[in-house]
């Protein structure tokens, strides 16, 4: 794969002259029309015109130095979740063919329009968020960065965004986060994923899946990049990133449930970066979390994926019930046997859950673990629905355990080049978002090595 630049190298290209916006997006746009590359099944939309159009009012104001910042005129991807004024919101699915066009840009989409990013396409997904894995039987299902001639699974459901970032069809990706719908993708395609404090970026404007759990995050090559986008999503100040030293990281690896059922490749390489980081000084203990054994039992109706979705569908799939994806419908429908008392018991529960494990995590400076624990599967082999239901499940379980406690993390590639894409994660409870960027930002140049 092409090593492409980084949004501050972009930044510096375009403030220098080196390059414009017009052919940033031509370039991007090239790349999505190849018809060997995977644009076709990576978009569900492109917005071809508009970019090209915004491009130019883009490099207009730069040359009067009036660009709404340093990084207007850069390309980026919206998942198919997000409305974009005069757009069709389809959330990956064909139940909302006829829905009509979004009267306003969602509050993220327009967080990164104001920023002056060139919004390049909406991007497909798991049909409505429901799966870590990223397969879509309506729009096709991009091939990810592993062995791409045998074909295996981009992760989901942010698979388009990945896939759109990974092949240079976008140089950022607006992405969800329910149960590491910005991770897996990045774990599976050697980029890297944030999750942020749930409540930092507004879901204005948002397809729900869970509105407990959901998180607006990005997509991109590096931590800074993923950091300058969070910022913008945030409403913050773009602020430049510090990265820690690894010497003196204090680290906890919870091996209640993340490392079990690993991939051995996930295995040794996630091992391998431990030992990394221990040869530069960084402090790992091993630690039982006792109270992840808590989410399963808080999850075996559904929990709130279930429950919340189903309150959002309950009435579309009543009438439209025969064009979901029934590996999706099914799992939307298990929220019709949930209770109110269940649904307050959940509430209850992971309020409890949150504040024993934020006592329990306090001493150190992050969490570090598998992102997932299995490598991409094969598209092929998830035809078997209980191999994809076993292959999904492991690639949710270690980022639903960081959504359930309400925390933020980022997945980095830990892979060595030529090796299957394993991502490592880093995460801590919810509002430790710069510390864990500045933790991210000092590992990401050893880990791989």
């Amino acid at each position: 794969m092409p090593d492409f630049p980084t949004l501050a190298k972009l930044a510096d290209d375009l403030e220098s002259g080196r390059t414009t916006s017009r052919k940033l997006v031509e370039a991007c746009i090239a790349r999505i029309a190849d018809p060997a590359g995977e644009g076709q099944r990576a978009f569900i939309h492109v917005d071809k015109d508009a970019a090209l159009t915004t491009a130019d009012a883009m490099d207009a104001l730069r040359k009067v130095k009036a660009a709404p910042s340093r990084y207007a005129g850069i390309p980026i991807s919206i998942k198919d979740l997000f409305d974009i004024k005069g757009q069709t919101t389809r959330a990956g699915s064909r139940a909302l063919d006829d829905s009509d066009p979004a009267e306003h840009d969602a509050a993220a989409v327009a967080r990164l329009r104001n920023a002056g990013f060139v919004l390049i396409g909406r991007t497909n997904m798991t049909e409505f968020a429901y799966s870590g894995i990223g397969i879509n039987p309506h729009y096709g299902t991009p091939k990810g960065a592993w062995n791409r001639a045998e074909g295996h699974v981009p992760g989901g459901s942010s698979s388009g965004a990945a896939v759109s970032v990974l092949d240079g069809m976008a140089h950022g990706a607006l992405g969800t986060d329910t149960g590491g719908s910005c991770r897996i993708p990045a774990a599976f395609n050697g980029i890297v994923g944030y999750k942020p404090t749930q409540r930092r970026v507004p879901l204005d404007g948002s397809v729900p899946l869970s509105f407990s759990l959901d998180s607006i995050g990005p997509l991109a090559r590096s931590v800074s990049c993923c950091a300058i986008l969070d910022a913008v999503l945030a409403g913050e100040p773009i602020v430049a990133l510090k990265p820690r030293p690894v010497k003196g990281m204090r680290l906890a690896v919870p091996t209640t449930i993340a490392l079990d059922d690993l991939d051995a490749a996930v295995s040794e390489t996630f091992e391998r970066a431990l030992k990394t980081l221990a040869d530069h000084g960084a402090v790992i203990e091993r630690i039982e979390m006792v109270e992840f054994h808590d989410i399963g039992p808080m999850n075996a109706k559904g929990g709130f994926a279930a429950s919340e979705s189903y309150a959002w569908h309950r009435y579309l799939i009543t009438a439209k019930g025969d064009v979901y994806d029934p590996r999706v419908s099914v799992r939307i429908m298990r929220g019709e046997a949930q209770s109110a008392a269940d649904y307050i018991d959940l509430l209850n529960e992971r309020r409890s859950l949150i504040a024993r494990v934020n006592a329990r995590i306090a001493p150190y400076d992050a969490l570090v673990l598998p992102t997932t624990a299995n490598t991409p599967p094969k598209i092929a082999d998830l035809a078997d629905d209980k191999v994809f239901t076993a292959q999904n499940l492991r690639a949710l379980r270690n980022c639903t355990l960081i959504n359930m406690i309400d925390g933020c993390a980022i997945s980095l590639p830990a892979h060595r080049a030529g090796d299957v894409p394993v991502g490592l994660m880093l995460a801590g409870a919810g509002g430790s978002d710069r510390r864990i960027f500045e933790l991210a930002a000092g590992m990401e140049a050893v880990i791989r090595v």
